[in-house]
């Protein structure tokens, strides 16, 4: 899924552009053990209330391509019978009406999900007639192309609220807030199926996780079975630990100041693409040559990428550089130039120390304070 699509979903969790049929829920205390269920028509619910899931649902649709939002395949294995993609078919075919396949959909969550607290497991199921597209990109919401049928998951952290002092309007008085249990933004969710090419694509799905460098693979493993990349730390680290095993001695600021720089123009050329900049080996290697790596130092590129990486892994150009800052550190400095402006920072050889040097250009300013 790409961004466009992703914000197309988000538009239908709002009361006018709702089509969602059901909600159900499981409450889960910190033992694993079920408190509640409920189920129900959406429609039917109060609007305050829907507006409290439009807001913990569109959470799960919210964040970063490659970080927070992870589009994943299943396996071949998992779409025969009694495997993990069928699974979730039949639950979606079901609309939720299935008592026997939610409480086994809710068994499969507790029992692969880690999380010490109390949580409530959301799933809502929604119908959504697709509008047909003219050729410019207009939407025509009188000429449908087709229906995509999903199921929405939320797994949302159950906390008591904060203690304090409330404001009791009959007694005219100040005293002690009733704490109670309250449901917070979700950690993790998921959207079965993808919805690629504004279609459904019953061979993938959407994952959502809150925190991008805790993917919860066990999760992921037992109740998906679908493979996970490089969290977006783990890309960058990746990328890093390349650039430094294949520079070696020759790991100076001019060549790392290149890769960045041609990384920072090759994502600036690709920012009006609906896809984020993915770079595979090839095009890795491509980058180093062009930013000036030799090709002796490039002729165990593969092999490195290979035991680093992983043959088949890609890495998204915007996990691993930063395209805020460009940042030169030492033991005890750190310096922050913006990206465009590298050309300021030089490294030169004055009274026999290696130093670096910023050139300054206009005010410079101190602690806020202007000097000359």
């Amino acid at each position: 899924m790409v961004k466009q699509e992703i914000a197309e979903l988000k538009k239908l969790l709002t009361q006018n552009k709702c089509s969602i049929t059901r909600i159900c829920g499981c409450y889960v205390d910190g033992e694993k053990n079920k408190k509640t269920e409920f189920a129900q028509a959406f429609l039917a619910l109060p609007e305050e209330e829907m507006f409290k899931y439009f807001e913990l649902l569109r959470k799960a649709l919210s964040g970063t391509l490659g970080k927070n939002l992870l589009n994943l395949e299943f396996p071949l294995a998992s779409e025969e019978e009694g495997g993990t993609q069928e699974f979730l078919l039949r639950l979606r075919n079901s609309k939720l009406k299935d008592g026997e396949l939610l409480e086994a959909f809710y068994d499969k969550i507790i029992e692969s999900y880690d999380y010490v607290g109390n949580y409530l497991i959301l799933v809502v199921h929604d119908v959504y007639d697709v509008p047909g597209r003219t050729l410019d990109g207009m939407s025509m919401e009188d000429a449908s192309d087709e229906i995509y049928e999903y199921i929405l998951t939320c797994i949302c952290p159950v906390n008591l609220s904060k203690p304090g002092l409330s404001y009791d309007q009959a007694e005219n008085s100040f005293r002690n807030r009733v704490r109670d249990w309250v449901v917070d933004a979700p950690d993790t969710g998921f959207l079965f199926p993808a919805f690629n090419d504004r279609s459904a694509d019953i061979h993938s799905l959407l994952y959502y996780i809150k925190d991008a460098e805790d993917l919860k693979e066990g999760f992921v493993e037992k109740l998906l079975a679908c493979p996970l990349p490089l969290s977006a730390g783990g890309q960058k680290e990746t990328f890093q630990a390349l650039v430094e095993e294949t520079l070696e001695e020759t790991c100076e600021l001019d060549v790392v100041k290149n890769i960045h720089d041609k990384l920072n123009e090759m994502i600036e050329e690709h920012k009006e693409e609906p896809e984020p900049l993915v770079l595979d080996k090839n095009e890795v290697k491509t980058l180093f040559a062009s930013s000036g790596v030799s090709n002796e130092k490039l002729e165990g590129f593969e092999r490195r990428y290979d035991e680093s990486a992983g043959e088949k892994t890609a890495l998204l150009a915007s996990n691993v550089i930063n395209t805020r800052t460009f940042e030169v550190k030492t033991p005890d400095v750190i310096v922050k130039v913006k990206p465009e402006r590298t050309d300021l920072v030089e490294t030169q050889v004055i009274d026999g120390r290696k130093c670096l040097v910023i050139e300054l250009n206009g005010d410079v300013e101190v602690n806020g304070i202007k000097v000359r």
